[in-house]
């Protein structure tokens, strides 16, 4: 087990799943993200990536409720940048969550759109983020994902997904089985760790999109941050 990366389903891949199920897992993911602080690792990231930049668009892939957006838009406001923040998610049961969540906030707006859909590969933005989103996809997906993403973000690119450990592995399982209400966080996040990443499976997707210029690195708990 967790030798290579899982291709079982998620029920988060049904892109037609709608109702409480789906307002609830974001709820819950987002509790989890702060918990455990991967909302922070992008947070981090895309500070250090604006520095010494007046205005900024970034593109959120997979935004699900925009709840990084969120802190994101507060520290710009705070810091007085002029920020635009575009959340996309190919479910518009999803968008239409997170325009509710982030109603306050006018700087982020939403799209609902396949990111393999010519409506994303022709949009231009500064930056591009994605937070537990590219381990839906397979190596040669990602492949040419990362390849179209350097054309298309401007300063940069922030990735921010999982580390497949046994450690982690077991404990979302376990955690989300004392704490959850939902089916879907229930079911799909030992799965998401399952089909996360070992180092050397991300260098090698960089290797073969021909990106050298790039920083890795480990983060709690059980992440990794890759910028490029």
């Amino acid at each position: 087990m967790l030798k290579e990366r899982s291709q079982e389903i998620e029920i988060m891949d049904d892109l037609e799943i709608s109702g409480e199920v789906v307002n609830q897992t974001l709820r819950e993911l987002n509790t989890i993200n702060k918990f455990l602080g991967g909302n922070q690792i992008s947070v981090s990231a895309f500070k250090q990536m604006v520095k010494g930049q007046e205005k900024v668009v970034l593109a959120d892939l997979g935004c699900g409720g925009g709840d990084i957006m969120i802190e994101m838009a507060k520290w710009t406001r705070k810091k007085k940048k002029e920020a635009e923040f575009i959340g996309i998610d190919a479910n518009p049961n999803i968008v239409q969550f997170a325009e509710s969540n982030s109603a306050k906030f006018p700087e982020i707006q939403y799209r609902a759109i396949n990111i393999l859909e010519k409506e994303f590969t022709d949009l231009k933005v500064d930056i591009i983020h994605c937070c537990l989103f590219v381990h839906h996809f397979s190596k040669s997906e990602l492949v040419q994902l990362f390849k179209q993403f350097k054309k298309q973000a401007k300063i940069g690119v922030i990735i921010n997904d999982l580390h497949r450990h046994p450690i982690a592995y077991w404990s979302i399982k376990f955690l989300t089985y004392l704490f959850s209400r939902s089916t879907m966080v229930r079911n799909d996040a030992a799965i998401s760790v399952a089909r996360g990443f070992k180092k050397s499976e991300l260098i090698s997707i960089l290797n073969e999109a021909g990106i050298t210029n790039y920083k890795l690195s480990w983060q709690w708990a059980f992440r990794w941050k890759l910028i490029f």
